[in-house]
């Protein structure tokens, strides 16, 4: 899969994609919906995804607190398990803020890229103010010479499938709802960083990962499938993980720690795959160490047991 980060220096042979339009945080059903719709609209085109970096939610409100279910990486890397061939992140920035529905219509999509096709959901805006609408949008793809595929929002169980479903269902300590929504499931990716080795000590060595900037999921343990993605030990492991900021520790920064069962091995600075898939207990702050082992031990049971039956 190909990234491209400037629609005005495309070349001839990264132009002409059938391409889906949108942010694409989680990559849940939904937007998948609208992937597979971009495919089936030009098959011998090559499959694009036209997004934006920073989130445009992020550059507008920068202050805000953390929403993100997956960072730009991550989401690339589900977006090529798709198939996608270009990946056509655009830097969201006050020049393509400022763009006109028109304008972007003209100067992206069009002259830019040289799109063949394009599929966005229903509910899709665009342009300075988001003043454009999906019926704009098909009289300038009549005008300027590109297809235009609407697509309806998914439902499942009744209820439409969005990235805010899915933070809510992560924030009340249900990944499996999350999953249900993303067909996948909800994974937090990154480098394992060093901590302060307290785990080891414990008897319990974590990778210690950051989620700054990422929705924060109910802080707990999980049980939890890893992905070692690169390096020596790459592959595939279950494991028990904590999300919170260590209260037993007096800790100030949310971050994940991941206990990798039946694994030996340095995997400092590796990228980490972490798929939370059941929330066991939420964060605790125990009488005595000797009281918190003792729960890491039953923790660790019940993950196992969990896992063993996916």
């Amino acid at each position: 899969m190909k990234i491209i980060r400037d629609y005005q220096y495309v070349r001839p042979q990264d132009r002409g994609a059938s391409a889906a339009i949108g942010n694409f945080d989680g990559v849940h059903l939904g937007h998948q919906a609208v992937i597979d719709l971009a495919r089936q609209a030009a098959p011998a085109a090559p499959l694009g995804v036209l997004t934006f970096e920073p989130h445009p939610r992020e550059y507008f409100a920068p202050d805000a607190p953390p929403f993100r279910l997956m960072s730009a990486e991550a989401r690339a890397s589900r977006l090529e398990k798709l198939g996608v061939d270009m990946l056509y992140q655009l830097n969201f920035n006050t020049s393509l803020a400022s763009l006109t529905p028109r304008e972007f219509a003209q100067r992206v999509i069009s002259d830019g890229l040289g799109l063949t096709h394009i599929v966005v959901g229903a509910d899709f805006c665009f342009g300075k103010g988001r003043a454009g609408n999906v019926a704009d949008l098909q009289e300038f793809g009549t005008e300027m010479g590109f297809g235009v595929t609407v697509a309806e929002l998914l439902e499942t169980s009744g209820t439409e499938i969005s990235s805010t479903a899915i933070r809510t269902a992560l924030t009340n300590g249900r990944p499996r709802d999350a999953a249900a929504q993303l067909g996948h499931w909800h994974r937090i990716e990154g480098e394992v960083i060093g901590g302060e080795q307290r785990g080891r000590e414990l008897g319990y060595p974590t990778a210690n990962m950051s989620i700054d900037g990422l929705h924060p999921p109910a802080f707990g343990v999980y049980a939890v499938l890893v992905e070692v993605m690169d390096g020596p030990h790459k592959g595939q492991y279950h494991g028990a993980a904590s999300v919170g900021v260590r209260p037993m520790f007096d800790g100030q920064f949310p971050n994940i720690e991941t206990f990798i069962f039946d694994f030996t091995g340095d995997i400092y600075g590796a990228t980490l795959s972490v798929a939370l898939v059941d929330y066991l207990r939420p964060e605790l702050k125990f009488d005595s160490l000797e009281a918190l082992i003792t729960q890491m031990d039953a923790d660790c049971t019940q993950a196992r047991a969990i896992l063993s039956a996916l």
